[in-house]
Parts: C-alpha cells; sequence; structure tokens
C-alpha cells in the first residue's frame, strides 16, 4: 500500500472503518459518518506502513519523543515512536483531568511529536500539547492518521495522512436528534 491520501481512504474502508449512522463524537458533536480507526489498527502490518508514513512527515525535524492520549492514540503513537526510534508515552484521564501517570516524565527541552488517530476538534490532543509544554518539553507538531476538518483546539501544526471533511454539528443543531434519531457513541471517551 501506498500511503497517498486515496489508498489510505481505501484502507479505512476496507477495514469497515468508517461508518454511517448517528454518532456523538468525543468532542461532543454530532455526526453522520464516524472513523473508528481501531479496525485498521487491528493489522500491524496496515498500522506498520500508516505509523512510517506519519513519521516520514517529521523525518526533517529532530523528535526526540513520541507523546499520545489515550485510549485512541495509543497504538499508532507506539507504532510512530518504534518508526522513528524514539520512546513513547501516553497521557489518560484522571478524574476526569488529563494527565501523564505511570512515571513517565519529559526532559526539559524534548522536541515531542504528538500523535492521535483522529482529530476533530483537538481537545484531547490541545491537553496533550499543554502536557508537554508544562513539563518544559516542546510540542514540535502533531500527526494523525486523520483529520476531520475544521477549527482545532491547537496552534501547533498538523499532519495528518488523510483529511477526511465530514460535517459535524453541535447537539442543539443536530438534524437527526430533531428526527429522533438514536445516537451511538462509539469513542474511546463516553459522553453522556
Amino acid at each position: 500500500m501506498t500511503t497517498s491520501q486515496d489508498a489510505v481512504l481505501e484502507a479505512l474502508k476496507d477495514a469497515g472503518a468508517i461508518l454511517h449512522g448517528h454518532f456523538q463524537l468525543t468532542s461532543g458533536r454530532h455526526s453522520d459518518t464516524y472513523v473508528q480507526c481501531a479496525r485498521v489498527l487491528e493489522d500491524p502490518a496496515l498500522t506498520t506502513e500508516l505509523a512510517e508514513a506519519m513519521a516520514g512527515s517529521v523525518s526533517d525535524r529532530k523528535i526526540d519523543l513520541v507523546a499520545a492520549p489515550a485510549v485512541g492514540g495509543i497504538i499508532i503513537g507506539f507504532a510512530v515512536a518504534q518508526a522513528l526510534g524514539v520512546k513513547f508515552i501516553f497521557s489518560e484521564r484522571q478524574n476526569g483531568v488529563m494527565t501523564f501517570r505511570r512515571s513517565f516524565t519529559i526532559d526539559p527541552g524534548a522536541r515531542v511529536l504528538v500523535v492521535e488517530d483522529v482529530v476533530t476538534t483537538g481537545g484531547s490532543v490541545a491537553e496533550v500539547i499543554d502536557l508537554v509544554q508544562a513539563a518544559g518539553g516542546e510540542a514540535v507538531a502533531v500527526t494523525s492518521i486523520i483529520d476531520r476538518g475544521g477549527e482545532k483546539a491547537f496552534t501547533a501544526e498538523l499532519l495528518p495522512l488523510l483529511r477526511l471533511e465530514v460535517e459535524s454539528v453541535e447537539p442543539g443543531e443536530c438534524p437527526q436528534c430533531a428526527a429522533g434519531t438514536p445516537i451511538d457513541s462509539p469513542g474511546s471517551r463516553r459522553l453522556g
């Protein structure tokens, strides 16, 4: 597989990762399309190919560490770190607050690549960037398998493998909610 945008989209479709229905995203917004990257990440060979392409997007930068938010970013973050030959850490929520646990540390001045599977608003990514900066590191860039488009909660450069413009709306503006269509929340951070 080449990692062109078309090839990545085809891999997602082949894996059954693009779902249609009525979904509540981790951001809280609603959409009629959901990308379940876990279906792609079930395949170690495909995960390795995607991770190598993501690592290639930052090959001109010195990266000391990869950090990712749990749960969605753990597998692809680890694979990207492996491709780059650097250490990997992940953040997770403790009492609703994103934090680095498990004795993870960031050396002052470390150049950190933040990795996520899918970025919609980038709220979790922004929290990881804040943690990196609070520890004295520098968030060099963000990479993801998919960028769902729209305004982001962070200003770091985003280097996705695929830009997949999928409309999402606030719950109060959702036509499927207005029609009474049942909603699914398949993300790792269940809402409402």
